[in-house]
């Protein structure tokens, strides 16, 4: 049977309402519904000022992205281009009708996590816990301990001297200092034996050390120091000027080293493994559900500590998140027991322990293992 064409003219895709033309069982509608989120306005309404200032992006949204962006494990930049292409995050983020602009610039979103700080983001996890309801309060929990690594690239020491050029030319420039000499040249001269035959290693060591030492009195040049007193710039780049300082005098067996420039919380880790012995970030702890496996416990460690001595932190984040406290954590290292917490730990059956105890411990840590 043949059908006639339909005449019929639709002026909007989406029609006026976003949600009536959208499947209200999607996950993410349904996730939409449960956050609370006039509570998350109000709460996050005192880091903005009534009446002065630009007019700010909507709570929810700025809020949205966040969550859509830890989701679907996206970056700033995607997290705000696929708003644009996909209607289920608009509606998600609160929009009633297709918008066919970006929502805001990705920096806005390093802006907001900056208002929010740790105790935003915290109630933030504390939210998510608690969508969970019971499944989230299970007695038993796996503990593990893991790498955060940073987006630094591999330190050197040719490399921080060569930035610290870069960034005091670039202040220099900036305010209208002239200079005796940049140092320029001496850096490339500097990368170019860093990356030569080892027959040249003892020489980019010696022009390491002069690197440095140019790069040091440069930074205290009286010419330049007297033109920075005249600008006021002493206050305004005394961190930046002692960071510098420390980085051009550590040495290659000192303790604490810096690492980075823009990461300077950055430290060593020692892996232990032949393909990567050495990683370079903050150590992250994470504790997860024994059954459901669902992340009831998230802490990074500022200092290079023991995997034993990061357990009470992370116990004691999980009792902070979910409002109740873990009976027994299962990992791979640690004390036996931590604030009322018994420890499971792999090892040798021992001979008090009846079959069923074993077979029960044996499934738990193969279980973390997975």
């Amino acid at each position: 049977m043949l059908r006639n064409s339909s005449t019929i003219h639709q002026p909007n895709l989406f029609g006026t309402d976003l949600l009536m033309q959208l499947d209200v069982n999607d996950p993410l509608l349904q996730l939409a519904d449960a956050i609370p989120w006039q509570e998350f306005d109000e709460a996050f309404s005192i880091h903005y000022t009534k009446s002065t200032g630009a007019p700010s992006k909507p709570i929810r949204l700025l809020f949205g992205l966040l969550i859509l962006k830890q989701l679907e494990n996206l970056s700033d930049e995607s997290v705000v281009l696929q708003w644009k292409r996909n209607p289920y995050y608009q509606a998600f983020c609160g929009m009633k009708e297709f918008q066919q602009k970006l929502p805001c610039h990705s920096t806005e979103l390093v802006h907001f996590r900056k208002r929010l700080g740790v105790p935003g983001m915290e109630r933030i996890f504390q939210m998510s816990v608690g969508l969970h309801g019971e499944s989230a309060l299970e007695d038993v929990v796996h503990v593990d301990t893991t790498v955060q690594e940073k987006n630094i690239t591999y330190p050197t020491d040719s490399k921080l001297a060569i930035k610290i050029i870069n960034r005091l030319n670039k202040i220099a420039k900036s305010h209208g200092i002239s200079q005796r000499r940049t140092f320029i040249k001496q850096g490339e001269i500097t990368a170019l034996g860093y990356s030569a035959l080892p027959a040249c290693e003892e020489k980019s060591k010696g022009e390491t050390r002069v690197e440095a030492t140019q790069n040091h009195c440069r930074c205290f040049d009286a010419g330049a120091q007297e033109k920075i007193a005249q600008c006021c710039l002493f206050e305004h780049y005394q961190k930046d000027f002692l960071l510098y300082e420390r980085v051009l005098k550590q040495k290659i067996k000192d303790t604490h080293k810096i690492y980075s420039l823009h990461e300077p919380q950055v430290y060593c880790i020692g892996k232990g493994k032949d393909h990567k012995q050495y990683e370079y970030g903050s150590k992250a702890s994470i504790a997860s559900t024994a059954k459901g496996n669902l992340i009831v416990g998230v802490v990074s460690h500022e200092q290079n500590l023991h995997d034993s001595h990061t357990l009470p932190e992370i116990l004691h984040h999980v009792e902070t998140s979910r409002g109740k406290a873990a009976k027994q954590a299962v990992c791979d290292r640690g004390k036996r027991e931590v604030n009322g917490t018994q420890i499971v730990l792999p090892g040798r059956a021992l001979k008090r322990d009846t079959r069923y105890q074993r077979d029960k411990k044996r499934k738990q840590c193969r279980r973390r293992g997975d």
